[in-house]
């Protein structure tokens, strides 16, 4: 489904990236592991055409990646790719609800379709109830569920989620684990995980461990 061959990248004279393939399957969970500075979050950024490669491809169903520029790519990003981050990144002046909605008012889906959506997302996450409270009425645990339910209102092919449980405790942070399963079980996304938690790591489907700007294993 996603496939990247040969990617490098460089920051000045810092070569992060030093030649990465990676293939992720249709509803696989990935999870990338290593040591700071391995080049985990540079890659997972790429991956998420957050950032553009120097050198090398990446697909998705077939569609070159590389080409899409402007408009296009933040269409296809929006429609396509999801994104849970370690801090949740909520806007504090909508509610729970309104935040969860915003890349599908971006994409143009009817009000009556995203109530819709969003009340379903919220059932499955568990936080139905707190629909109309503004972020700062929710606890992190609930405020990082209303970031998952945001990244997969568009129904997107793959979710990236970058240290999503690291500013979460122990016991919200294994909750956040079994959802992501759930999820993948109940809704068919694929997840590619960057995260220092080896718990997370080893439920994965496939843990990859990357060193020095390179995949060692997969």
């Amino acid at each position: 489904m996603l496939i990247a061959k040969g990617i490098h990248k460089s920051y000045g004279s810092l070569h992060v990236l030093k030649g990465v393939d990676l293939e992720i399957s249709n509803s696989e969970i990935v999870s990338i592991v290593g040591s700071s500075g391995a080049g985990k979050s540079t890659l997972l950024h790429i991956l998420g055409t957050l950032d553009q490669p120097d050198q090398g491809t990446i697909s998705m169903n077939g569609k070159n990646l590389q080409g899409l520029k402007g408009d296009s790519l933040a269409q296809f990003r929006n429609e396509q790719i999801g994104f849970i981050f370690q801090f949740h990144n909520l806007l504090p002046e909508f509610t729970a609800q309104e935040n969860i909605q915003i890349p599908g008012f971006i994409k143009g889906v009817s009000d009556s379709e995203l109530n819709k959506k969003s009340g379903e997302l919220a059932e499955i996450l568990g936080i139905s109830h707190r629909l109309d409270h503004k972020p700062s009425a929710l606890s992190g645990g609930e405020q990082q569920r209303v970031a998952v339910a945001r990244a997969l209102i568009n129904s997107p092919a793959v979710v990236f989620a970058d240290e999503p449980s690291g500013n979460l405790d122990t016991a919200n942070a294994r909750g956040l684990h079994e959802l992501f399963f759930k999820l993948r079980d109940e809704l068919r996304q694929a997840f590619v995980i960057v995260t220092h938690n080896e718990e997370l790591a080893e439920m994965a489907d496939r843990k990859v461990v990357m060193k020095d700007g390179l995949i060692i294993s997969v």
